[in-house]
């Protein structure tokens, strides 16, 4: 097995382009209708667009279900690495992530952004470095021989965690930055976007564990529903660019200013990360999960929160879905570092 050479799946390798192909098709949509899109966007409730919700809900559902709480059970036995994953996400990433959007956004970009959209620009970089990874994660460890058990114990530490942390980090970073949020619908779109699918992914999960099994779960009923989560992420990037279509045929590079300081803070976190579990003597297999884990971002919950709280027109929104753009290449190429430094 150590010979044998680790594949990423074919959907997965080629995000990218997908996300890039549903750029184009999603902005000539939008560009060709014109106000009629309008009436698309104007499907809400409660400030949460219902198309975009009901294809989130679909992207992060099998998510959900690949959760296993049971193994946190046995985290004491090596809680460092833990504790190395929970302090990058939660104690240093989404302060650095707000701190480069600042200086970008605010200083840097001054010339061509208002402050008004600075300050949402800054909000959707808040709202990715607040999102741990939760899904994709768990390729990065497998292409980088990360102990899947150990993954799986960070991935779901994370995830509870995120029910009590991600509204309050999200709301003290909004807060200084002097974005106005309403709390009533970040905490609405967490229940909806998070415990909901959490809740309905431990129950699908026992249903079928019992009536089907383990191996039947985990061979044949998860790999069968990537195709559905990863459809519904693409589907939802053609809505958002094509709500999003006139303004980026206006300034077209606002993609590559986005892009910039969501790459730095990508490989800055994960430096930190690397270096800090080489410090604390980590075996390989534990450390490259929790650089992946904290250098990636829970991008689906990123995006449906920005829709939620600024709208799917919204420049928050914008650099969520840019957030998906760059992710797969910037991490295939942290993989490509973990496993040339791999110890």
């Amino acid at each position: 097995m150590s010979g044998e050479r680790k594949r990423i799946g074919f959907f997965e390798k080629y995000l990218s382009l997908w996300v890039a192909l549903c750029i184009a098709v999603g902005i000539a949509i939008g560009h060709l209708a014109g106000d009629s899109i309008q009436v698309v966007s104007d499907l809400e409730i409660f400030r949460v667009n219902l198309p975009v919700a009901i294809l989130i809900w679909f992207m992060i559902y099998p998510m959900m279900l690949q959760v296993d709480f049971s193994s946190i059970r046995n985290v004491g036995k090596r809680p460092k690495g833990l504790i190395l994953t929970l302090v990058v996400n939660w104690l240093i990433k989404p302060f650095t992530m707000a701190f480069f959007a600042w200086v970008f956004f605010s200083k840097v970009y001054a010339a061509i952004i208002s402050p008004e959209e600075a300050g949402e620009y800054i909000a959707g970089a808040i709202l990715l470095g607040a999102a741990p990874c939760t899904a994709m994660v768990f390729v990065w460890s497998y292409l980088t021989d990360g102990d899947p058990n150990y993954t799986l114990v960070q991935v779901s530490v994370n995830d509870l965690i995120i029910l009590v942390a991600f509204v309050p980090i999200v709301g003290l970073l909004l807060g200084i930055t002097n974005i106005t949020i309403p709390y009533e619908t970040l905490v609405t779109s967490v229940v909806i976007f998070v415990v909901v699918p959490l809740v309905a992914g431990v129950l699908t999960q026992k249903i079928l564990i019992n009536r089907k099994g383990k191996d039947w779960f985990r061979q044949d009923f998860l790999p069968g529903l990537k195709p559905v989560s990863i459809g519904a992420l693409l589907i939802t990037l053609i809505l958002l660019f094509a709500f999003q279509g006139q303004n980026i045929l206006n300034n077209p590079l606002i993609i590559l200013l986005v892009a910039i300081p969501l790459v730095i803070q990508t490989y800055f976190i994960f430096f930190i990360a690397w270096f800090g579990g080489r410090k604390l003597k980590l075996p390989h297999a534990v450390c490259s999960p929790a650089a992946m884990i904290g250098a990636s971002n829970f991008f689906e919950l990123a995006v449906a929160v920005a829709i939620a709280l600024f709208g799917l027109q919204s420049p928050a929104a914008l650099v969520t879905v840019v957030g998906v753009l760059v992710e797969v290449p910037v991490m295939l190429s942290l993989v490509s570092l973990a496993n040339r430094w791999k110890y």
